[in-house]
């Protein structure tokens, strides 16, 4: 009768032990489940502006007097938008059209000379290192060349092509900064009778866009 006793006990103590056990491993919380956080994409539609500099080279052709060369150089502000469409290997394309105004008059026996307004129409392809996007751009690009004093005031709208290279680098998700270089050659034009201007130009910009 008491080894009887004494296995029920030992088999209820153990039943006890067993539900506790449970219980224990029931209560260890879950491990947490990595997330991965979603990769940078540079896809959709951004605009941003603008400035630099901006070195002008203008060639002056006059019928029977032969040629003479002038710089004009100075500041450059302006604005940009495009659309980015981003490759699943990395490769970013897009468009992108920006107008700017150029500073960079010259004067000479009351006459001014210069550009002002500027713009382009680019194709642009890159690669996406993450937050980085490394880009080569070509395209259409025009500038108004004015001449006005001492009785003349022509302006003439000068078009020509366009290839530059930069990054954008984004330092949030919707906004970025800009690093560019770009040569844009003009044509030639002429501006008065007897008078042919060839420009060509060096910019080189920083900007600061918003990708929406």
């Amino acid at each position: 009768m008491f080894k009887t006793i004494a296995l029920a006990s030992a088999l209820a103590l153990s039943a006890s032990a067993s539900a506790i056990a449970a219980d224990a491993v029931d209560q260890i919380p879950a491990a947490p489940v990595a997330v991965d956080a979603p990769e940078f994409s540079w896809a959709g539609v951004y605009g941003g502006i603008q400035g630099g500099a901006g070195w002008l080279d203008g060639e002056f052709s006059a019928t029977g007097l032969g040629s003479a060369k002038q710089d004009f150089d100075g500041g450059v502000v302006g604005g940009f938008v495009g659309y980015n469409w981003q490759l699943s290997n990395g490769f970013v394309v897009g468009l992108e059209g920006d107008v700017d105004y150029n500073f960079n008059e010259e004067s000479a026996a009351g006459i001014d000379v210069g550009t002002d307004w500027s713009g382009s129409v680019r194709g642009r392809v890159g690669y996406a290192f993450d937050r980085a996007l490394v880009y080569g751009a070509a395209g259409w690009t025009f500038t108004n060349g004015y001449v006005d004093g001492a009785g003349i005031d022509e302006n003439e709208t000068f078009h020509g092509w366009t290839v530059g290279a930069g990054v954008d680098f984004a330092v949030m998700d919707n906004v970025f900064l800009r690093g560019e270089y770009r040569y844009n050659d003009f044509g030639d034009k002429d501006i008065l009778p007897g008078l042919n201007v060839d420009l060509d130009q060096h910019v080189v910009k920083v900007g600061l866009g918003v990708k929406f």
